[in-house]
């Protein structure tokens, strides 16, 4: 039921796109967060591009469909520019990010009626607790389909999350895969020195949880990986994939800092950035 199944080579072309429609969205009203979408596109374009069941036809309850939701809401220009490349509303709508009266918000939301979002996300913490829900009600529905989440490595901070990873294992909801974006960035800092995570694929397995590992920017390793997490589905454990990425990834002048979490470039930074974004046959909105 994917309408678009890509090969690799597909795949790479696609996020440069989405990663040029990422950073002249956020330029355009000088406002968003580039870094973590940068980072995550990789990951959000094999989920639309090739690994999940869905249909564009949007239908708020999914049945019969995966689903997917982004917990980090923050990084919605990454959601938006593949949710419009994947066909759920036109590609030009992308030009009203953040703008009065647009459906396209900084933090996605239900009430503008966007295909593709299903829950109001942004608000750090409650991602996983909806995907486990979710996940439940496909199980009551006899509904084979699967539940994704991403959700940041500063957003683990908030205590509710913790409470969902001990709620998941206890009631072997087993058809969700869980992501951690670790880019090791948050707002303030690295997550190191605002507030450390310790040994996290310990943490999880100790909770219960069938925990593997990939790297987010390599779509040779991420692939696989993905297909090894729905392997893992379906045996009793919810399974998380922590995702090791690059912020920024990408823009040479964007990785690996915390101060492009929520910056936007300027007019010269924005040209620099195109120019290393490079595609084939780019289709700029």
């Amino acid at each position: 039921m994917n309408p678009h199944n890509k090969s690799t080579e597909e795949l790479k072309q696609i996020a440069s796109q989405v990663r040029r429609d990422i950073v002249r969205m956020v330029h355009a009203v000088n406002s968003g967060h580039p870094g973590g979408s940068l980072g995550c596109t990789d990951y959000l374009v094999s989920l639309y591009f090739k690994v999940m069941n869905y249909s564009t036809d949007f239908k708020m309850d999914g049945q019969g469909e995966d689903l997917f939701f982004l917990s980090n809401g923050h990084i919605s220009p990454v959601f938006y520019s593949t949710l419009a490349r994947a066909g759920f509303f036109e590609v030009s709508e992308l030009a009203t990010f953040r703008k009065l009266n647009s459906r396209l918000q900084g933090h996605p939301a239900t009430e503008e009626g966007l295909p593709g979002i299903r829950v109001a996300s942004g608000s750090l913490g409650q991602g996983l607790s909806v995907a486990i829900g979710a996940a439940l009600a496909k199980k009551l529905n006899n509904d084979p389909s699967l539940v994704y989440v991403l959700m940041g490595d500063g957003e683990l901070d908030e205590g509710q999350v913790w409470e969902a990873i001990m709620y998941a294992p206890h009631n072997k909801v087993d058809n969700i895969i869980a992501t951690v974006d670790l880019n090791g960035q948050q707002i303030d800092g690295s997550t190191e020195e605002v507030l450390s995570h310790g040994d996290l694929r310990k943490k999880f397995e100790a909770f219960g949880w069938h925990v593997l590992e990939a790297d987010g920017n390599n779509f040779e390793t991420l692939l696989p990986a993905l297909d090894e997490a729905k392997a893992a589905t379906g045996k009793g454990k919810p399974v998380l994939m922590l995702m090791n990425t690059e912020m920024g990834f990408g823009v040479d002048f964007m990785m690996g800092s915390h101060k492009w979490h929520g910056v936007a470039p300027n007019d010269e930074q924005l040209q620099v950035a195109l120019q290393q974004l490079a595609v084939e046959a780019a289709s700029d909105y």
